[in-house]
């Protein structure tokens, strides 16, 4: 029968005192976190019994924050997989505990997004949110900014100059490898479409941009309609590729630039033109992986939420524990890029 690892043979792995783990374990006496934190990794290694209270005496010497997230749509399968990210990210802090309290938006009308953000304000510590970009909006951040209660926006930038800090990809370098993905991809010369959820997000209006601007400099040969708005609903985008399908029969491609993948992508299957129009859309999911293998789709850029979360995480600590420091940049993240042969 093995021998049951003892307090000794953590103060040999650790290096430190069976008097210092003493006091880390019972709480005697003050210690170094950092000095916790190498008693603690010893006793992991060694399989010690009491890892979980030495786990617990850590947890309690640390600081402990409310954080508010609101984020789009609830069935969007993205802002599912966001939010379980998020969940994730905040059990597995080691340097504060983390209370997430995560809601979303099934609204784009800006008082109403106004009014949630006030709300979450009220319990919360520190707020990131996905909004639109728009006076009412801005007004209710420069509110919550000055209770001190730090405010980032994600993935879609807004209240610049008033919110806290952003984090998520560069847009436009998004909507300019979406052309260059486009210009590679189309089967000829012709017409390109452009799905956008709303010029409000500023996301989507910079991708849109990016896009714009890469074909016109390289890509003359195609030739961009008129800007679809989609307003993150998929029927809405789905019956709008039909008929754009209906009306330009020389479409090649079509870049979603926001919401509404879902719609476009069943109105391509609905059609069974597989190949004859390429597709790039965003963020990697059931719906968009099945694209991809059965060639409706051409690309996916994927936002890389395993990496955004734990760091938006230490923004938001930060900006509680060190408000007066100047981080109202821009934290920009590398986005992924699937095609059938990588998913």
């Amino acid at each position: 029968m093995a021998r049951r690892p003892t307090v000794a043979d953590i103060a040999r792995v650790s290096g430190l005192s069976v008097a210092t783990i003493d006091r880390v374990l019972n709480a005697r006496l003050p210690v170094k976190s950092e000095t916790a934190e190498r008693v603690f990794a010893a006793a992991e290694q060694i399989g010690y019994h009491g890892t979980g209270l030495i786990r617990r005496r850590l947890e309690q010497n640390l600081p402990h924050y409310r954080f508010g997230f609101l984020l789009q749509r609830p069935d969007q399968l993205f802002y599912q997989d966001f939010a379980r990210a998020l969940e994730y990210a905040a059990t597995t802090q080691v340097q504060f505990r983390v209370q997430p309290s995560i809601a979303f938006l099934p609204s784009q009308i800006p008082s109403e997004v106004a009014d949630r953000l006030r709300e979450m304000a009220r319990r919360t510590d520190a707020i990131a949110m996905v909004a639109v970009d728009h006076p009412a909006v801005t007004a209710a951040v420069a509110e919550v900014q000055a209770m001190g209660k730090p405010v980032f926006s994600l993935l879609s930038d807004f209240a610049a100059g008033v919110r806290h800090g952003y984090i998520g990809t560069n847009n436009r370098k998004v909507g300019r490898t979406a052309g260059w993905l486009i210009a590679k991809a189309a089967p000829g010369p012709g017409k390109v479409a452009v799905f956008v959820g709303s010029h409000r997000f500023h996301g989507h209006e910079m991708r849109e941009i990016g896009f714009r601007s890469y074909l016109r400099e390289s890509a003359p040969e195609l030739s961009i309609i008129d800007t679809q708005v989609s307003l993150e609903d998929g029927a809405l985008a789905h019956e709008a590729t039909l008929d754009l399908l209906r009306r330009h029969p020389d479409l090649v491609a079509i870049y979603v630039a926001g919401g509404g993948t879902e719609g476009v992508i069943r109105a391509l299957r609905d059609e069974s033109i597989a190949g004859r129009v390429a597709l790039v859309c965003n963020e990697l999911n059931p719906v968009t992986h099945a694209a991809l293998a059965d060639n409706i789709a051409t690309a996916v850029i994927g936002t890389p939420l395993d990496t955004l979360s734990p760091q938006l995480m230490s923004l938001m600590a930060s900006g509680i524990s060190a408000p007066s420091a100047d981080s109202s940049g821009q934290t920009f993240l590398p986005f992924d890029i699937y095609v059938s042969e990588n998913i």
